[in-house]
């Protein structure tokens, strides 16, 4: 198992930044590829971006230039720098791993993100 904990969200106005972070720990070694998505009430869940672990990388067109994901492998911590943020970001941002050796998926509990015009 997979336990992944994000942090982060928060209120910010429209043009501001915030940093979600994702902590990973338990059975990470066969993690593959994570990433974030985000979904809003009565709509399906979104992509946002996927780093893989040998470090490439996967923006919806949405975010593209102005988020940036990263990783610390020495933390197992994954993170989503957003800048230039706009109304349309706000949703509830889910954390997201996957293991390609056993086609497993697991998700964080969600951080709100709220950007104010």
């Amino acid at each position: 198992q997979v336990q992944l904990v994000e942090s982060g969200g928060g209120l910010v106005q429209a043009g501001g930044s915030l940093r979600l972070s994702c902590a990973a720990s338990g059975r990470i070694f066969t993690i593959n590829r994570m990433g974030w998505y985000r979904q809003a009430p009565g709509k399906q869940r979104e992509l946002v971006a996927t780093i893989t672990r040998s470090g490439s990388t996967n923006y919806a067109d949405s975010v593209r230039g102005r988020f940036t994901i990263s990783r610390d492998s020495a933390k197992n911590t994954m993170y989503l720098q957003m800048n230039s943020l706009k109304p349309e970001d706000t949703d509830v941002y889910y954390c997201n791993a996957f293991d390609t050796t056993w086609a497993k998926e697991y998700w964080g509990q969600g951080t709100q993100v709220t950007v104010s015009s």
